[in-house]
């Protein structure tokens, strides 16, 4: 099983009860073909760049999973069929690359904690 991220746009959702339900729809469309839900960002509401289909903004939302490579064309056309998507990208997650990005991270976050002693030390 690959890793993935799906981000999708939503242009017509309230941040209320009904937000949440689609957050669960969307991660439950996932685990129905036998995916595995790992991890869900909601990136808030973003002003488009350029008007798109007549709307100016849309709400953001990443979920990464785990998934067979054969049914992430099942998993596109079952979104495709959900009228609330406005767009989604599913991208598929390079492990080395990944790999990289988190040494890059943890390398940044040992220099800011070695800075922050060393200005306390001095203070």
């Amino acid at each position: 099983m690959k890793k993935y991220d799906a981000t999708f746009i939503f242009v017509q959702t309230s941040r209320d009860e009904a937000w949440a339900k689609t957050i669960e729809r969307m991660q439950g469309e996932i685990t129905r073909i036998g995916g595995k839900v790992l991890d869900t960002t909601d990136h808030g509401k973003k002003t488009f760049a350029r008007i798109q289909q007549k709307k100016e903004s849309g709400t953001y939302l990443t979920i990464r999973f785990e998934l067979d490579s054969s049914k992430v064309n099942e998993l596109r056309a079952r979104y495709a069929l959900l009228e609330e998507i406005f767009r989604v990208q599913i991208i598929a997650i390079d492990p080395i690359v990944e790999l990289k990005l988190a040494k890059q991270a943890a390398e940044r976050q040992a220099r800011r904690e070695a800075a922050e002693a060393a200005a306390s030390a001095e203070a």
